[in-house]
């Protein structure tokens, strides 16, 4: 068995991240798909300003632009392919602008991207991130495309350097791959077999990003509580979020994606007994007809997935729990959707994720027979959203009255201008938009705040002031953080800045250094 180097990567400056006149190039990646994406996607950022790059501002065209793919829908490849077609004209006048593809479906699809889109300069895998640097430099000197697709994870994406998006929180990686072999997923067969990291590499980063100002983790797996199997521990995971619970400093911790099958009570024990492992969890349900999930593949049953609900709710009361669920698999019955439908009214998700099967080529039910007309899953996905919108708006009035600690974020609250509100999630993970005060001290993102929820939507909640007191705010070392960032970003230097401007702080490898500091 070939085990991932876990050391730290340190990524060389790169000669081609100066332009003619001497100034750092600028890059932009934009993320399709999920978490484990938008995870990647800090490193490929992080390798990038190691290397010398600099972010482009928000209205600014970057010089380079990294497109992370996703391939679990068939739609991933129509919205690739478009984008790069968008791309291109601003290439044709853009001197020197370089674009590369990287994450799923560029594992999957390989030379076909540059087939389709010759004005790619680099392609490479969900294996080898640590790579682009020197993938952007090689197709510059040489004028051509360069193709890297690397069938076997070389080093853990967490020991690469990262720009992380938020100043307060933070994304830890446990493992990569996946072991299951559902039938509509090409997850597997793209980001391998499961791998794990060694416990003490993880509780590592952690502290470490704590130090750095986080107050906020996320545990990331494709099944986050498959954690162990490489090494033989079947209640790794649960021993793991205690461990986690005890360093100081970190309040929240979250973890996404559980697989029914694998859940264990230890896990749940684990939960309930960590006062900062949230009360909230998804746990994706997929269908609730038995019979889909075995044509899924999926190795448990409705009523499996009902009783682990009862036991969290047992254990936590106040947990929130969401779900994924997929509409309209091959051979899905009325019958096999009415059972959804029933699971779903019983299951009281807080929200969920629904999605309309589509055919994802190199996976078993690409092939099945009765594929269903796309007017018959349009009008089952419907009802399920009626149905689900109902459930999540009674689950969100259940929350009026409730005094709740918010963690304020950046960038959720898409109206928060209009409505001179401020937005952050609550520790069950719901949405809430909050009023500022008239006279008020303004919260920082990654501040904590105490606040009664006034108003339930099916998709947020809002806590306005009733009687126009101030916010009780709790300054956090997040809120540090972001103070700290703001400085970097605005170049007051702690060091003398180097050329190009003053880099936003960048994890070398497991967050130890900051570059320019």
């Amino acid at each position: 068995m070939t085990i991932p180097l876990s050391e730290p990567t340190l990524i060389a400056p790169s000669a081609a991240a100066l332009d003619e006149a001497g100034q750092r190039r600028t890059y932009e990646v934009r993320t399709f798909g999920c978490q484990m994406n938008v995870h990647d996607s800090e490193r490929l950022s992080g390798s990038l300003e190691s290397a010398g790059y600099v972010r482009a501002a928000v209205d600014d065209e970057a010089d380079i632009v990294i497109i992370n793919t996703c391939a679990v829908r068939d739609n991933a490849a129509g919205k690739l392919y478009g984008t790069l077609g968008h791309l291109k004209s601003r290439k044709d006048k853009h001197a020197g602008m370089q674009i590369a593809v990287g994450g799923c479906l560029a594992q999957m699809d390989k030379q076909a991207v540059l087939d389709k889109a010759p004005w790619v300069d680099v392609v490479f895998g969900t294996h080898n991130m640590g790579s682009l640097p020197g993938l952007l430099e090689r197709a510059r000197h040489n004028g051509e495309a360069e193709l890297e697709i690397l069938e076997a994870l070389e080093v853990f994406p967490s020991t690469l350097p990262t720009r992380r998006d938020s100043a307060h929180s933070g994304w830890v990686s446990i493992s990569v791959g996946c072991n299951n072999t559902c039938t509509f997923c090409i997850v597997p067969s793209l980001r391998g077999k499961e791998k794990d990291r060694r416990p003490g590499d993880i509780l590592n980063e952690i502290r470490l990003l704590v130090e750095d100002g986080a107050i906020e983790i996320t545990l990331l797996g494709q099944n986050v509580n498959s954690y162990g199997v490489e090494f033989g521990d079947r209640e790794a995971f649960g021993k793991l979020l205690r461990a986690a619970g005890e360093i100081e400093g970190l309040e929240r911790i979250r973890f996404t994606s559980p697989h029914p099958a694998a859940f264990t009570d230890d896990v749940i024990d684990a939960m309930a007994e960590t006062p900062s492992v949230m009360p909230q969890l998804h746990m994706p349900l997929q269908s609730g007809s038995d019979r889909i999930l075995r044509a899924m593949r999926r190795s448990y049953r409705s009523e499996k997935f009902l009783g682990i609900l009862d036991r969290v709710r047992a254990k936590i009361p106040n947990a929130a729990i969401t779900t994924d669920i997929i509409v309209g698999f091959p051979g899905e019955t009325e019958e096999d959707f009415e059972d959804t439908m029933r699971v779903v009214e019983q299951a009281r998700f807080a929200s969920a994720f629904t999605f309309q099967y589509s055919i994802r080529e190199g996976t078993p039910a690409a092939t099945m027979a009765d594929q269903i007309p796309k007017e018959v899953v349009q009008a089952r996905y419907d009802r399920l959203i009626a149905l689900q919108e109902r459930i999540s708006l009674e689950e969100n009035q259940k929350q009026l009255g409730r005094e709740v600690e918010v963690v304020v974020s950046v960038g959720e609250g898409k109206k928060d201008a209009e409505t001179h509100r401020l937005t952050g999630r609550a520790q069950d993970n719901r949405l809430v938009h909050f009023e500022l005060p008239e006279g008020s001290e303004r919260p920082r993102p990654g501040d904590v705040v105490t606040v009664t929820i006034t108003h339930a939507a099916p998709f947020h909640l809002l806590a306005d002031a009733v009687d126009g007191a101030p916010l009780r705010i709790r300054r956090t070392r997040g809120g540090d953080a972001w103070d700290r960032t703001q400085s970097e970003s605005c170049a007051v230097p702690a060091a003398p800045a180097a050329a190009g401007g003053a880099p936003r702080a960048v994890s070398l490898g497991l967050p130890t250094l900051r570059a320019g500091v």
